[in-house]
């Protein structure tokens, strides 16, 4: 009774403690994953009793009453599910770890999001108290804050890295923290620390520059308009990009990196996780309930297909799953013939309630961060394939972290699967390590969706948080990192040098001159 009574007395403060508010949510990227992280953060923020209005691909049938659904769907037309060519990507024709090529898919998908005309007519007329954005790459819906008089929150879909850092503060140490485009994790040889210098200073030139002039063009096409329209100051775009309250990471210490962070930067990983895991179809709990050695499952995610993995692969994956005494459950987008008794072949699975089961051993992945995510929320070990972005710096994370086993996407993906399954059912540590990290992602003093009311509660009322600013973001890099001050040193140590040399070349001559003359 007493604990009925502070749930009820806790219910009643949440419901006091935070104002119902207009949000509007940015959330244009046609990915499924990405649809799961908006679907679930307006989840989270309807369930507070805010009214929200969900830029969107991904239409939903039945809104919830307090739901407003901007339609943009025709940025499938642009990325879809067929965007991500796996023999492409093995031949290497189609380097999703280049940055220039992610940079060009993103702008263009900005370029449709804000000039499709539901977007024009929510920027001249909608009202909103916030603005959450999904950062990909490009800052360009900074523009959304000043158009409605605002605040705005970034959401950022992946583990801090510089690019959302330089917005709210500055780029990350490139001695400890690598580009997330990169396959490897601090700590760094001497050459990889030269490396990630030398690509830091370059992007930062590019983002200065190249990239910025075209973000700015698509401001000055799709957006100062509206400013004039409205009869709104038009802000110098530099001014806006930087013009964030905050950032919302999906990301959390147990799982990434302890790299240093600005204090309006808030880790809100694992919210897009149920807490009140859904029971498992019959079939599917049929067959875990009663696998004696465990299960395992393998899933590529929702952008990569088993189905399209070169069929030598796929050949070789059957033969080693048939020689194992585990059950499998490979997530497999068609029919497959000559299957082995122990494995199962699923066109849909649901994820989470697979790995809550009991009998789980291992989830062999892509190592997407929603899905590494749910591997330590449930404490499982991993084998990972990565196939573009983060996926490689995410699979040497938990690698490096001792949970996971980093393999390579080729033909012959069969050869390297096989001893790291072996050796991963073989060392119980893989399986210590998970449990031992999910221990410390849960164990936090609250939860992730009570954080992201918090936080945009937080901002709001204190009209965009500016005592949470960084004090460096205004500073630039070269007094920042006290450039100008070595060129200070380096040219009075040229000129001291210079003066030296003088001085001896005089004394020098003089001393000729002495000799000749006796």
């Amino acid at each position: 009774m007493e604990n009925l009574k502070w749930m009820l007395f806790s219910f009643m403060l949440c419901l006091y403690g935070s104002e119902a508010y207009k949000i509007l949510a940015v959330f244009p990227l046609p990915s499924k994953s990405h649809g799961i992280l908006g679907d679930n953060m307006i989840k989270h923020l309807l369930d507070a009793g805010h009214e929200v209005t969900y830029v969107t691909p991904y239409l939903k049938d039945k809104p919830h009453p307090n739901l407003h659904q901007v339609d943009v769907t025709e940025n499938r037309k642009i990325m879809n599910e067929n965007t991500l060519d796996i023999q492409m990507i093995m031949n290497g024709s189609l380097p999703f770890d280049n940055p220039d090529l992610l940079f060009n898919m993103m702008v263009g998908m900005t370029e449709a999001t804000m000039v499709n005309p539901n977007v024009q007519a929510l920027m001249r007329n909608g009202k909103f108290d916030v603005v959450i954005a999904e950062y990909m790459f490009i800052d360009l819906y900074s523009a959304f804050g000043p158009i409605f008089q605002c605040p705005l929150i970034w959401f950022s879909t992946i583990e801090p890295h510089w690019m959302i850092l330089n917005l709210v503060d500055g780029p990350l140490n490139p001695a400890h923290s690598a580009d997330y485009t990169h396959r490897h994790v601090a700590p760094f040889s001497f050459s990889q620390r030269v490396s990630e210098l030398w690509d830091l200073v370059v992007a930062l030139y590019k983002s200065s520059h190249s990239y910025n002039d075209r973000v700015e063009g698509i401001y000055q096409k799709a957006v100062v308009p509206v400013f004039k329209e409205k009869g709104l100051p038009v802000p110098d775009y530099d001014v806006v990009r930087y013009n964030g309250s905050l950032v919302l990471g999906n990301s959390n210490p147990a799982i990434g990196d302890q790299v240093p962070l600005p204090q309006n930067y808030k880790h809100i990983g694992g919210y897009h996780i149920d807490e009140n895991v859904k029971p498992l179809p019959e079939d599917l709990q049929k067959i875990m309930d009663s696998a004696k050695h465990g299960v395992i499952y393998f899933s590529l995610g929702s952008n990569i297909k088993s189905k399209d993995l070169p069929v030598q692969a796929k050949k070789g994956i059957l033969d080693i799953f048939r020689g194992l005494k585990q059950t499998i459950i490979w997530k497999f987008e068609e029919v497959l013939p000559n299957v082995p008794k122990n494995v199962h072949i699923v066109q849909w699975a649901p994820q989470p309630s697979i790995l809550a089961h009991r009998n789980l051993v291992l989830f062999i992945t892509h190592g997407g961060l929603l899905s590494l995510t749910e591997t330590i929320h449930f404490g499982v070990p991993v084998i990972t394939i990565p196939v573009f972005a983060d996926q490689f710096q995410n699979a040497k994370r938990a690698e490096s972290k001792g949970y996971g086993i980093a393999i390579d996407l080729t033909e012959e993906l069969h050869k390297d699967l096989k001893p790291a399954i072996d050796k991963m059912l073989a060392n119980p540590s893989y399986s210590i390590v998970a449990k031992e990290l999910s221990k410390a992602y849960h164990h936090r003093q609250t939860k992730p969706k009570d954080d992201i009311n918090f936080w945009v509660d937080h901002v709001v009322k204190t009209r965009g948080a500016p005592h949470l600013r960084s004090i460096a973001l205004p500073i630039p890099l070269y007094q920042r990192y006290f450039l100008d001050l070595l060129a200070l040193i380096f040219i009075s140590l040229v000129t001291l040098i210079l003066i030296v040399r003088r001085i001896l070349c005089s004394l020098t001559k003089k001393s000729n001159t002495k000799v000749k003359k006796n």
